[in-house]
């Protein structure tokens, strides 16, 4: 069932959306070669209590996982594509990052991600990363009331099979609110004009995830880093948005 939220509602959802792009933002200006994940995943926790907060992600149980997830943002880099865990793994130049945030904050879920670009040089790397965000906001234009669920789908996907690259198909953008995955399902591909009416009021996680190669993805043995099937890098954005008449409220 797809919950349809009120104007209160999203008022709410701005404030923890708020708190979840402060943590994004905050943590990619700490990237640097050296640091370890281990270490920006701390950071983290620290400005998520700061700000009465909690991780959306630290205990969570997936559906795929055999142990409840252990840190409290994502890290995922170069050929992980969600879901990374964070360890003493050492971020180096040429790398890029996906920073996955998830917050709950008075009832109500924020969740967003960026990629950031560790002195990376490689030209193909870097117009995947810039075409992974394009395609975000590709989808956000087409979140509007009247419009098809998968007109948002089309239009990410559109963006990203135009430059060469694929979309995983494994994992989708979903819902969100008071449980931090809700109807409806949101995939980055698909055909124009199918799947429900968007109305006023839906509050949806918006999520394409961008590979160089092909789209086949695989779940490790930690039950939870998703990485490409052939190691060829991948990047990740994500805004929690509100669906109005015109254009989309970005929460995130």
């Amino acid at each position: 069932m797809i919950i349809v939220k009120s104007p209160e509602e999203i008022g709410r959802m701005r404030k923890s959306g708020l708190i979840a792009a402060e943590v994004r933002d905050r943590v990619v200006k700490r990237v640097a070669p050296g640091i370890t994940t281990k270490e920006l995943d701390e950071y983290a926790a620290e400005i998520i209590a700061a700000s009465g907060a909690r991780s959306a992600f630290l205990g969570y149980k997936g559906s795929r996982s055999v142990c409840p997830y252990p840190g409290n943002i994502c890290l995922s880099i170069n050929d992980e594509v969600v879901h990374g865990i964070p360890a003493k793994r050492r971020v180096e130049v040429g790398d890029i990052v996906s920073i996955d945030v998830g917050v709950q904050f008075e009832g109500y879920f924020g969740d967003t991600a960026t990629t950031v670009m560790v002195g990376v040089s490689d030209f193909d790397v870097i117009r995947l990363v810039a075409v992974t965000e394009e395609a975000l906001k590709a989808g956000i234009e087409k979140a509007r009331a009247g419009n098809r669920l998968y007109d948002i789908s089309h239009a990410i996907e559109s963006v990203a099979v135009k430059a060469g690259f694929s979309v995983v198909r494994d994992f989708v953008g979903h819902g969100v609110g008071k449980a931090l995955h809700e109807d409806p399902q949101v995939p980055n591909f698909g055909q124009a004009g199918r799947g429900v009416t968007l109305r006023t009021g839906m509050t949806l996680a918006l999520e394409p995830m961008i590979n160089m190669g092909g789209a086949a993805v695989e779940v490790m043995g930690d039950g939870w880093t998703v990485r490409t099937v052939d190691r060829k890098p991948s990047a990740h954005f994500e805004h929690t948005v509100a669906v109005q008449d015109g254009a989309a409220e970005i929460l995130t």
